[in-house]
């Protein structure tokens, strides 16, 4: 559970972004300030037409072709970005999404993952500008602390990564990029971003006023747009939002096109009060439930699509919060066994566990129906699955939940056998907010800062 001083915390780049990019698939990480354009169309017809090619017999082929020749997709400043290049960031994207893309929403990807290697390489060459350089073993042991969260070496990690389509070259360069450009924003944008005492004794007054009311678990995407590009930044963000309700992953999407910095961190704005957010957003938030997605809403400078993940009170002691000792009772049944011949044995489990007489009864009611019990003393009532989340919190010590599962992989019940229920919480710290508003100064000024160097570039396609 995150408490409630997280929602003012600076977000983190380079390691802690790359690990939690590779969890859910290894989701490619777009730099935060990606460039947002329109939809891009083109994708390959969705069937062949079995008509013969009519190819004459004698070709003559014009100009040498060598498929041992990687070909330049891009040069920034100087600098090759190829097909290949773009290829294996964009096997990543692919590997997070559970669902087939279309080929169209497959060369839409393909041109933002160009768009992201671009912005990469102008920020490592701007870093490189003002002396910022990340030694190799900086990045060797980002590289290796990923792999480890995986349980691999650095060997096993790279033979990992081309297994998807990637190679340990393009993460390397991914940490690098994130790595030489937070530094040069620590040397160059930082230090000269200021916030007033007086701005957060205001934020933290707003919040004990704000006590007792709601505040919303976060994600964001947002796309960036001017008056020129309103329309297809729009509709960019539909054909997003398109894919999320087909069971695309907010996450992976966020990091690959959210130019906001928690793109960094799958879009997550964590806890929030909705007077912080725009008011076109804060209007939404009350109507929205938890687990929902909203469709794109204008906000100042372009588009945002919103998620919510979960609602709480402010500096309110939530009961979902409360620390639990359960024992689970598991009752099996044999392969093959259908649900009508199972339903009697489970209405037995069922009535048996309701009048159960207290934890100390819980290993009697397992004999009699060969049940497994499992304990544990650790365990949030909102890590629970949403179904079992209001049946906890109503229950006493010694009761039980209702029977769940499934005939396949066992029926169960949890029984309640301790509470540790949460305390009040304070407002967040003086430093928790003032670190929250710095960042935000920090990110609106890197923006604006990777804008002016794509103005500025050298950029080829071939």
């Amino acid at each position: 559970m995150i408490s409630i001083s997280s929602t003012i915390m600076k977000p983190r780049r380079a390691a802690l972004c790359l690990a939690t990019a590779l969890a859910i698939g290894l989701a490619g990480h777009a730099i935060a300030q990606s460039d947002s354009q329109g939809p891009d169309t083109g994708g390959a017809d969705a069937g062949a037409i079995d008509t013969p090619l009519n190819l004459p017999n004698d070709v003559t082929v014009f100009g040498k072709f060598d498929p041992t020749i990687r070909k330049a997709t891009a040069i920034v400043n100087g600098f090759i970005i190829t097909d290949t290049d773009v290829d294996q960031r964009l096997n990543l994207v692919l590997a997070a999404n559970a669902q087939q893309v279309s080929a169209e929403e497959r060369d839409r990807l393909r041109l933002q993952v160009l768009r992201n290697l671009i912005d990469e390489t102008l920020e490592i060459q701007e870093a490189k500008s003002n002396d910022v350089t990340v030694p190799s073993a900086d990045i060797d042991t980002t590289f290796a602390r990923v792999g480890g969260q995986f349980k691999y070496t650095p060997d096993q990690f790279a033979t990992f990564l081309k297994s998807k389509g990637a190679s340990a070259a393009t993460m390397r360069r991914q940490i690098e990029g994130e790595l030489a450009w937070q530094r040069l924003l620590d040397r160059k944008v930082q230090p000269f971003v200021n916030v007033g005492d007086d701005e957060v004794k205001q934020v933290i007054a707003r919040l004990n006023a704000s006590k007792g009311t709601k505040e919303y678990h976060v994600g964001e995407i947002f796309l960036s747009a001017t008056p020129a590009t309103d329309a297809a930044v729009h509709a960019n963000a539909d054909k997003i939002m398109d894919q999320i309700r087909k069971g695309g992953s907010f996450v992976a999407y966020a990091r690959q096109y959210s130019e906001a910095s928690t793109g960094a961190v799958g879009g997550d704005l964590g806890w929030v009060h909705a007077a912080q957010l725009p008011d076109a957003i804060a209007q939404m938030l009350p109507q929205m439930q938890p687990g929902t997605v909203a469709p794109p809403v204008a906000v100042p400078g372009g588009y945002s699509i919103i998620a919510v993940q979960d609602v709480r009170q402010v500096l309110t002691a939530d009961p979902r919060d409360a620390l639990l000792s359960l024992k689970q009772v598991t009752m099996t049944f044999p392969k093959g066994t259908t649900q009508a011949t199972a339903s009697p044995r489970v209405a037995a489990f069922a009535e048996a566990t309701q009048k159960m007489a207290g934890c100390g009864a819980v290993k009697d009611v397992a004999a009699k129906f060969d049940a497994e019990v499992v304990e544990n003393d650790n365990i949030k009532i909102r890590d629970l699955p949403p179904q079992l989340q209001n049946q906890m919190t109503a229950l006493s010590l010694g009761q039980s939940t209702s029977p769940f599962g499934s005939v396949e992989d066992g029926v169960r019940v949890l029984v309640l056998c301790g509470r540790d229920d949460p305390q009040t919480s304070d407002a967040p710290s003086f430093d928790a907010i003032y670190n929250q508003m710095e960042q935000a100064r920090v990110d609106q000024r890197a923006r604006r800062y990777l804008r002016d160097l794509r103005r500025d570039a050298v950029i080829e396609y071939r």
